[in-house]
């Protein structure tokens, strides 16, 4: 991964809301158009995708256990995770990664609109619907909103030839800036960087 100039801050910060209200519309060419509406529109049913089925367990039981302030229905957490995992996985993210611009983004609150209008989980503009998606899509729905917000930030970090610097820059509208992809890059690496364990015990920094 590249990451610039990423500096990692060395507390985990409350979620500031509206930071990916930033983003601006732009015109899509036909193919990255067609991509992203394909990515889109492909409704498979959320799993955990790990090659050992153990790796999935012992994965799931330590984010959990990372998010049972935040949200203490273990059925309800243990759903998210799985869809956090499968939609970051299938756009070729890092799931950790992707809940640490979950934590900044909306503190993991489905609901949380910006005052700019920005929706859910991942703060996803509304614009995103008529430029890749559907009207009729709920950016308030788990599922739906983590499958914009990959594909967003999958769509960026190509543009950004994979520099995780500048594609967290353009996922919140301020590129070449560092506070909010060290915001990001802290909570990630702080609150949720994981590995699979070589002895059997929950890896955990």
């Amino acid at each position: 991964m590249k990451y610039g100039a990423l500096l990692v801050t060395g507390l985990l910060c409350w979620p500031l809301l509206a930071w990916a209200g930033a983003q601006r519309e732009e015109t899509l060419s036909s193919s990255v158009q067609t991509t992203l509406q394909r990515s889109i529109s492909d409704r498979m049913e959320p799993r955990l995708i790990f090659a050992n089925p153990a790796d999935a367990e012992v994965w799931l039981s330590a984010m959990s256990e990372r998010l049972k302030k935040r949200i203490p229905d273990e059925f309800v957490r243990r759903k998210l995770l799985t869809a956090i995992h499968y939609e970051a996985t299938r756009a070729g993210l890092d799931p950790q990664l992707v809940m640490g611009l979950i934590h900044v983004e909306s503190g993991f609150n489905r609901y949380a609109v910006s005052v700019v209008g920005a929706r859910g989980l991942m703060q996803v503009m509304p614009f995103w619907q008529r430029s890749i998606g559907s009207a009729e899509h709920n950016l308030f729905d788990m599922n739906t909103n983590l499958r914009y917000g990959c594909t967003i930030l999958r769509h960026y970090l190509d543009r950004e030839n994979g520099d995780y610097f500048r594609a967290l820059g353009r996922y919140n509208g301020s590129l070449g800036k560092a506070e909010y992809p060290n915001l990001v890059h802290g909570a990630w690496k702080n609150g949720y960087d994981w590995q699979i364990p070589s002895n059997g015990l929950v890896a955990q920094k």
